[in-house]
C-alpha cells in the first residue's frame, strides 16, 4: 500500500510492550530511492532523544489509531546505539546500528540481495525493483558520512524543474511499506500552473541540487502539465497508476521513463 509520508509524521510508534515515541522524519537513500531508517521522536521517554530504526523491523502501519508498530520491545529500542540526528549519519553509524538490530547493511550482500531481516532471522522478501536499485548502492564507494542519505522532510518543499524551467516543489512522498521504496514525489505546481499538484516518479530525476535545494526532472515542462492530475484525498489505486505508467512510456518502479508517442491519446484528450 502506498502512503504519504506527511500523514505518518506524527504516528505513535508501539513496541510489543507499549509506546515509545512518535514518528518524526524519513531517512531514504537518493540513490535506489528507498527508506532505510525511521526516525523516532521519544518524547519524554527517553528525555527527547531520537532513535534509528531499519525498515526491516517495521510492521503494520493503522490509519484509524494513527499507530506504526515494530517489531521490538521498549527495552531493545532503550538500549540501541546513541545516534545524534541531527549530524549526518555514517556508514559506520549505520553498520553499528545493523549490527544491534540484526539486519545486513542494504549496501552489502545479505539485504539488497533479496531479504532484510528482523531478530531471530526471519527473512521478509524484497521486490525486484528494490533489489536492481540496490545493486548500484553494493558497488558504490563507501564514504566516512554516506552522501545518499537525506531526510524526507528536509526534501519537502525543494523546488521541481523540468528540462525547460521550474514547474513546483516537492510536496510530499508516496512510499510502498511492502518494501519501503519512494513510488512517487507529489509535486505542487500552483505557482507555474494554479490550482493542480501531480505526481513525478522519481526515476525522472536526472540531478538533485542539495545545495540549491532543487531536483532537475528528464521531462519538460508540457510533459508535466499535461500529465495526470493527483488529488491528496484519493487512494492512489491501480487505475490511477496503470495511467501514469502508460503516461511515461510503462514506467516500472526503478527503470527510467521512454515517454509515449502520443500522451494526449492516452489521457483522452
Amino acid at each position: 500500500m502506498l502512503w504519504n509520508a506527511t500523514a505518518i509524521r506524527g504516528y505513535v510508534i508501539e513496541a510489543s510492550d507499549g509506546s515509545i515515541g512518535t514518528v518524526s522524519d524519513f531517512l531514504f537513500d537518493d540513490a535506489g530511492w528507498t527508506v532505510r531508517w525511521l526516525v523516532v521522536d521519544t518524547g519524554s521517554w527517553l528525555s527527547g532523544r531520537k532513535v534509528l530504526l531499519p525498515v526491516h523491523v517495521l510492521g503494520r502501519l493503522d490509519a484509524d489509531t494513527r499507530e506504526f508498530s515494530v517489531r521490538l520491545t521498549k527495552q531493545q529500542v532503550k538500549d540501541s546505539p546513541d545516534i545524534d540526528t541531527d549530524r549526518p549519519v555514517s556508514r559506520q553509524i549505520e553498520t553499528n546500528a545493523y549490527e544491534y538490530y540484526g539486519g545486513s547493511p542494504y549496501w552489502g550482500a545479505g539485504y539488497y540481495m533479496g531479504y532484510g531481516f528482523v531478530p531471530g532471522g526471519v527473512p521478509l522478501p524484497v521486490s525486484e525493483g528494490s533489489m536492481r536499485r540496490d545493486d548500484g548502492l553494493a558497488a558504490a564507494p563507501s564514504h566516512d558520512d554516506d552522501p545518499h542519505l537525506r531526510s524526507v522532510a528536509t526534501v519537502i518543499g525543494y523546488h521541481i524543474e523540468a528540462t525547460d524551467g521550474e514547474v513546483g516543489h516537492a510536496d510530499d512522498f508516496l512510499i510502498e511499506d511492502t518494501d519501503w521504496s519512494i513510488h512517487y514525489l507529489a509535486v505542487d505546481t500552483k505557482n507555474w500552473w494554479p490550482a493542480k499538484k501531480v505526481l513525478i516518479s522519481p526515476r525522472l530525476a536526472r540531478n538533485i541540487d542539495w545545495i540549491g535545494r532543487v531536483i532537475s526532472l528528464d521531462v519538460d515542462r508540457d510533459t508535466v502539465k499535461k500529465s495526470p492530475e493527483y488529488d491528496p484525498a484519493t487512494i492512489v489505486d491501480r487505475d490511477y497508476e496503470s495511467r501514469f505508467h502508460s503516461y511515461y512510456g510503462d514506467l516500472l518502479p526503478g527503470e527510467r521513463s521512454r515517454p509515449a508517442n502520443d500522451r494526449s491519446t492516452l489521457l483522452g484528450d
